[in-house]
């Protein structure tokens, strides 16, 4: 994706400092909305990781005449909640990923746009 000095992130990398205002405008766009649709996707993960915590806390405090079928369940909540987890640190690191890659973008954009206000008009 995007790459300044030689970094690579996932995919093929591309060197910002050779794409126009233009492509980093549109780059930095793209970037803009992966990060609001991955940030939904993890307030949405989180919340179904509450709902499992709170399953399983119903659960554990459930009847003991009830054991073979409360210990079922808790051990599908238990692996419901981490798997969740998992999915979330996931998340995390992508769009921690995709972050930097929008900083470096938004860096080199208004490196340009300064360099390009200070060249004299011919």
């Amino acid at each position: 994706m995007a790459s300044r000095g030689g970094q690579q992130q996932q995919g093929e990398a591309v060197d910002l400092g050779t794409l126009s205002t233009q492509q980093l405008t549109a780059v930095k766009k793209q970037l803009d909305g992966e990060v609001e649709h991955l940030s939904q996707s993890y307030g949405q993960l989180a919340a179904a990781l509450a709902k499992f915590r709170e399953c399983l806390r119903v659960v554990q405090s459930g009847s003991s005449s009830l054991e073979k079928d409360t210990q079922s369940a808790t051990e599908f909540y238990d692996a419901k909640v981490k798997e969740l987890g998992a999915n979330i640190q996931g998340l995390e690191n992508i769009v921690q990923g995709k972050t930097n890659n929008l900083r470096m973008v938004e860096e080199v954009l208004r490196q340009k746009v300064l360099a390009a206000g200070e060249q004299p008009s011919s």
